[in-house]
Formats: structure tokens, C-alpha cells, sequence
């Protein structure tokens, strides 16, 4: 087992000046975030709630003196500093699977050892018998659609994902009743006739009902929701969210809230939604919060959402740089490959005006997800995002863990690697802004939002420039993204993200705006030839987490990079060239530095023309049949990824700080902790997650 690069996310300057108001805001909203780590635990795996329980008795066992444990129970020192690296890994990750990747992380200590550890705990020893057998287990080894190899909490009950047609009828009754996927889970039960299924909805009401549908399917029988999901978990959230209702600075954080608590009472995402709207308008808050049923990236059909909460506490300095980007992104989109031959028009794929979303910089304070992404774009609800808008925020304590490390260093030329070092975090800060700002803000969905209502000319559909000829598909109403590319919608949509990232990188007013020229230090050059050697490198390291065995990606920003270099390696007419070494057991990325934007950039428009028309267009087979074809893994990658898979980078761990009130001073505390995996521990035993409010 790897050890961890463990980073602090110090956040100490930016929390002392917040006003007193804003700091208990802060607290009761990271309090709210943290309260939904159980959330996380039970979407993961049967087991992550007993193990978190596990490493929590330990740590009670002798107050967190592991040394003392380690010589009490005749346990070798080296054996308990890799379990202490193994239960930092898995609280950072908020369950016993990577949250990048997927795999699941196993310990490092032995099942007799860590036993000996538990003996002096009557409650640890408790929950190790209980829990020792899936926690060891190396099957399953990933999350995925239920298999010899994979499971998932989203899908519960024998074969609940064995016939689609069953699911496409579920999906379809709850559109007819206005239920909204991501904060549910599906059940199966078969009792001999037609399958039974039940959609669980998370709320803190419970109630059961059985769903009606004007379309009959023969396939299956009845299907009821079931609210309370995760009730008790919701309830403690819901607690938090009342006490920060007291400190709101403004309107639209209080109606905010207020709908998104009374979506947590009721399970009604269209009161999450209006929350969101409220969200939107909220531009540049000094505390910037995230809470719900997010992303969708760990089900397995791409439509259910993990919890996440977020508190962040906002970079004033580095927010005022962004807003300068935001204020020329509107001219910027017009040099994208779907824009560009329209003149004076962004034509039919791009909406007319690109109206700068709320772009800022904040310290994460609190971020109870199974990824700490070093950005965001939200809300995920593209008509949210086309009618009200959008917000970008960037993550600057977590972006600075990217400025001292070069990922894939290995996979780069010896002749280049300082070179490569010394300029990557350069590009990657730049490629993050515009993944976010440009990738996710940037398209127009063609759709008809309700029956003959449309937000184009269907007597007159534009012409698809893919095939010359008029569009013929659409979004119709009640679709989504997601819910038309399903499994395809998240590294589609990632991959579209980053090409347009790396495609404007070597505009001249982007790179001067960060202080880029021929004549800067790090020079323009410089930063445009490190992305897309970045390129080769990342598409190399997505291949991690690929398995072989199922043959199933396990991350979609890591299918999104390889999809990208195969694309690169095909059509930029020999710029990346991949040398394999196995006897030195080597892999390098060489690329011809003096045609980069010649062949680089021509072919990175042409892969992001066709994407952006297949998810513009709602045409899923064809987007399936050319991202597949791409994202396949033939004989050759499988060498690669042998190399990959045996110089795998440590993992990084993420220690967050805690806020408490002190009630004698009347205010409310920050404490940080040692980028340690005692750390770590440490601050997830402090945050209390169980505390009697």
C-alpha cells in the first residue's frame, strides 16, 4: 500500500476575517456539511459505516496515543503506522473506495494484527468481528453495476440492473410524477409474478405510495417510493441548517436554505431546484456554501447523486484576478470551433450572450465529499443553468497542493522532467479555470421544453455541421443531460471540458491576463507546450483506473483524459509519440514541441466540435459509438498500463480544519492539524460527526 501525500487545507487567514456573524455561519453550515458524512459512508459499501465506527473506538482505546496501543497490545510499530495511513486514506476518502477511481483501499496492517490491536476495546473488538471479513475482502475490488467484482449501493436487491427495460419504465413513471432521480436509490423484489420495485427517497418525512403511469409495461409489476431515506442522517442536517438560518447576511442566502431544508424534509428536489435558483444570484458571498445530492458520478447509470456538502471562505485577492477572466470569456467563446463561422452570430449551438457567471476563489473550510475537486460548475441543472446561470468556484488551499507535485513525472523524458515540474502547476491552474468557466459554462441544448415549445425553429432546425445536413434529434421534454446520455453524460461532459480548456490555452489575452508573455519567466511557450504535454502524461495515468477484468472505466475524468490522447495519437498527424521501455520498465510521452499548435490545436477542435454537437443535439448513439471507440483499450494500452499500474503517484489525503464554539469567549474557534495521518484522524474524531445537538 502507497503511503498517502497528505496535504493541510489551512484556511486560518481567510477565517479570521470573516465577521463574528459570518464565522457562526460558517460553523453551523460546516457543521451541517460534516453531518452528512453517514450519507456518504452508506452510498460507498455495506461496510464503511462499521469501519468509520472501527477507527473511532481505536482511537477512544487510549485517547489517540498509538505508540501506547501499538506497545500495550505487542503490535510492530511499522504495521500500525500503515493501518493510521490506511484509516486517514479511507476518512479522507469518506468510505473503503478511492473516491477518484473507485478502488476499493485496503488495509495495510494484517486481519491477526489488527485484531491484537481491537482486543483492548470492548466496542472495537465488537465491530471487527463484524466487520473484518468485508474489510479485508479484495472483492469487490471497485464500485460499478452489481458483479463478481463490482457493487453498488445505489441498486439494491437481486438483478435490479439486469433488464434495462425495467429501468427505462421506472424512469419514465417518475418523470410522470415529477420525481427527480439523484437523491434516490432503487430496489428490486422479486416474489415469483412480475418484479416489485421500490424508489427510496431521501427525506426526513416518511411516507410510502404506490406510483401511477399512463404508460403500461408488461415487464414489470407495481413500483412505490418510499421516503425517509437516510432520515436520521437528514434530521441532524436539517438541525445545523436552522442554526445557520439565524446568521444569513441576505435574502437570497435565507431563501436558499429554506428550500433546500424543505427539500431534506420532504425528498422534493423541485424545492432543491428553486434553492438553486436563489443560489445563482448570490454572487460572491464571504462564506460560499454546497450541499445536496451533487454529482453523479459513482452511479453506475449517471443519474443518481452522491451527498456532498461544502463551506468555503472567500479569497478576496485571487477571486478579483478571476472576475478579469470572466469579463472576456464572452469573446473568448466566439473562437470556439461551433462559434468561429458564424461572424457576427455565436450561431445556433452557443447561447447569444455569454453572460460571466459568479467566478471566485475560496478556502475550503469544510468538504464532506469522496473528492475534494480543486474546482466546481453548479448547478448541474441545465435549465437552471441557462435561465438563471451558473457559478464557478475555485478551491485555492486545494490548488496549492497541485503546485508541489508533478503527477506522472516518470512518464516524461529525463531531459525534461525539471523543466516539466516547474511549469506544470503554471498550466494546470490556467486549464482548471477554463475547464470551469468555458467547458462546463459554454453550449446551447437544442430543446423542446414543454409540447411545441421550442427554443429553435423546427420547421426551420439548423444544420447539423457535423453532417451538413438539419438536426434531427432534440431534447423533449422532461429530458436532461443525464438522463438521454445516462453513463456516457459525466466523462462526455468532462472531456468536453478539458479540450476546451487545452484548445484556448494559447490565446494571448488568457495568458497575459496571469502575467504570460515571451519575455515572463515562465513564458508563454512554456505553459502552452506543458499543457499538452500534460495531455499525453494525464491520458497515460487515466488507464489506473481502467479494469482489465470487467473492462469497465472506473473514473470519468481519467476515460476523459485517455479518450482525448487516443484521439491525439490518431489525428494530429504524428505530434505524440509513446515509447515503451519494458525492460526498464518505462513509458515515455514525447511530443514535437515545434507543431504543438499546428497539429495539436487543429485536432483538439475537431474532437470538440463533434462532441459539443452530439450533446448539443441530444444524439446519444452516435456519441456512443465515436467516445467508445475512443475510450477502447486495446492490447498496446494494456502494456502501458502495466507500467502505469506498477509507478502509480501516492494518493493524496486532504486534512481539514474544524470550527467549535467556545462559550465562554462567545465566538466561535478555528483548529487546524498536523498534514499527518495521526492528523487526520485526529480532526475526523474532533468534527464529532455523532454529536448529541
Amino acid at each position: 500500500m502507497l503511503e498517502p501525500q497528505i496535504y493541510q487545507l489551512s484556511v486560518g487567514q481567510a477565517f479570521d476575517g470573516l465577521s463574528d456573524s459570518e464565522k457562526c455561519y460558517a460553523h453551523y453550515m460546516a457543521r451541517a456539511a460534516w453531518s452528512g458524512t453517514r450519507i456518504i459512508l452508506r452510498q460507498v459499501s455495506p461496510e464503511s459505516n462499521d469501519i468509520f465506527d472501527f477507527i473511532t473506538a481505536l482511537y477512544h482505546a487510549y485517547g489517540g496515543n498509538w505508540e501506547k496501543l501499538a506497545t500495550k497490545t505487542q503490535v510492530d510499530s511499522e504495521e500500525v503506522e500503515r493501518f493510521l495511513n490506511y484509516a486517514a486514506m479511507f476518512l479522507s476518502n469518506v468510505g473503503n473506495y478511492f473516491g477518484s477511481g473507485d478502488q476499493k483501499i485496503l488495509p495495510g496492517i494484517s486481519k491477526e494484527s489488527l485484531a491484537k490491536l481491537a482486543s483492548l476495546s470492548k466496542t472495537a473488538s465488537a465491530i471487527f468481528s463484524r466487520v473484518k471479513e468485508p474489510m479485508f475482502a479484495e472483492t469487490p475490488s471497485s464500485l460499478g453495476a452489481p458483479g463478481p467484482y463490482t457493487q453498488t449501493a445505489y441498486y439494491l436487491g437481486d438483478e435490479c440492473l439486469v433488464s434495462r427495460e425495467d429501468v427505462n419504465a421506472i424512469s419514465t413513471i417518475m418523470e410522470e410524477n415529477a420525481i427527480l432521480p439523484e437523491n434516490t436509490r432503487l430496489r428490486r423484489y422479486d416474489t415469483g409474478g412480475k418484479p416489485r420495485y421500490e424508489i427510496l427517497q431521501a427525506s426526513v418525512e416518511e411516507d410510502e405510495y404506490v406510483l401511477r403511469s399512463k404508460h403500461k409495461t408488461s415487464t414489470i409489476g407495481q413500483v412505490r417510493l418510499v421516503k425517509g431515506d437516510y432520515k436520521e442522517e437528514l434530521e441532524k442536517v436539517c438541525c445545523y441548517l436552522q442554526e445557520a438560518l439565524e446568521y444569513t447576511p441576505n435574502p437570497a442566502q435565507r431563501l436558499m436554505l429554506e428550500r433546500i431544508h424543505g427539500s431534506f424534509l420532504t425528498g422534493d428536489l423541485r424545492d432543491y431546484k428553486e434553492g438553486q435558483n436563489f443560489w445563482v444570484t448570490d454572487k460572491a458571498p464571504a462564506v460560499e456554501t454546497v450541499m445536496g445530492f451533487v454529482e453523479p458520478y459513482r452511479d453506475p447509470l449517471g443519474v443518481r447523486a452522491e451527498f456532498e456538502g461544502i463551506v468555503g471562505i472567500a479569497d478576496t485577492a485571487e477571486t478579483s484576478r478571476l472576475h478579469c477572466l470572466a469579463d472576456i470569456a464572452d469573446s473568448i467563446v466566439c473562437r470556439l470551433p461551433w462559434v468561429k463561422d458564424y461572424g457576427t452570430s455565436k450561431g445556433p449551438f452557443e447561447k447569444e450572450m455569454f453572460e460571466p457567471p459568479d467566478f471566485s476563489s475560496v478556502q475550503s473550510l469544510a468538504y464532506c465529499s469522496s473528492i475534494v475537486f480543486p474546482g466546481i460548475n453548479l448547478p448541474n441543472y441545465n435549465d437552471i443553468r441557462q435561465e438563471t446561470g451558473y457559478k464557478n468556484i475555485i478551491f485555492s488551499n486545494r490548488m496549492v497542493s497541485e503546485s508541489s507535485r508533478a503527477r506522472g513525472l516518470h512518464m516524461v523524458d529525463p531531459s525534461e522532467q525539471e523543466a516539466f515540474k516547474r511549469h506544470r502547476f503554471h498550466s494546470y491552474y490556467i486549464w482548471v479555470l477554463l475547464h470551469e468557466i468555458l467547458g462546463h459554462g459554454t453550449g446551447r441544448l437544442l430543446s423542446e421544453s414543454s409540447p411545441g415549445n421550442f427554443n429553435f425553429d423546427p420547421q426551420n432546425p439548423p444544420l447539423n455541421p457535423l453532417t451538413g445536413k438539419p438536426v434531427e434529434s432534440w431534447y423533449r421534454p422532461c429530458q436532461t443531460w443525464t438522463s438521454v446520455f445516462e453513463d456516457l453524460a459525466t466523462t462526455v461532459d468532462e472531456c468536453r471540458a478539458e479540450i476546451v480548456g487545452a484548445y484556448l490555452i494559447d490565446e494571448p489575452e488568457i495568458l497575459g491576463l496571469f502575467g504570460y508573455d515571451e519575455n515572463s519567466e515562465v513564458t508563454a511557450d512554456d505553459v502552452i507546450y506543458n499543457m499538452y504535454l500534460q495531455l499525453g502524461v494525464d491520458g497515460l495515468r487515466g488507464l489506473e483506473n481502467y479494469d482489465p477484468i470487467t473492462k469497465k472505466w472506473r473514473q470519468a475524468h481519467s476515460r476523459a483524459h485517455y479518450a482525448m490522447l487516443q484521439h491525439l495519437l490518431r489525428d494530429s498527424d504524428g505530434l505524440y509519440t509513446i515509447h515503451l521501455d519494458r525492460e526498464n520498465n518505462r513509458l515515455t510521452v514525447y511530443i514535437d514541441r515545434s507543431q504543438v499548435l499546428q497539429k495539436g490545436k487543429p485536432s483538439l477542435s475537431r474532437i470538440l466540435l463533434q462532441l459539443h454537437i452530439y450533446r448539443c443535439t441530444a444524439d446519444k448513439e452516435n456519441c456512443r459509438r465515436f467516445y467508445e471507440g475512443l475510450s477502447r483499450v486495446d492490447d498496446e494500452a494494456l502494456k502501458w498500463r502495466e507500467v502505469v499500474i506498477s509507478r502509480k503517484d501516492p494518493p493524496l489525503v486532504f486534512c481539514h480544519a474544524n470550527t467549535f464554539v467556545d462559550e465562554e469567549e462567545d465566538e466561535v474557534v478555528l483548529r487546524e492539524y498536523e498534514p499527518t495521518s495521526r492528523g487526520v484522524i485526529q480532526s475526523w474524531i474532533e468534527r464529532d460527526i455523532d454529536d448529541a445537538l
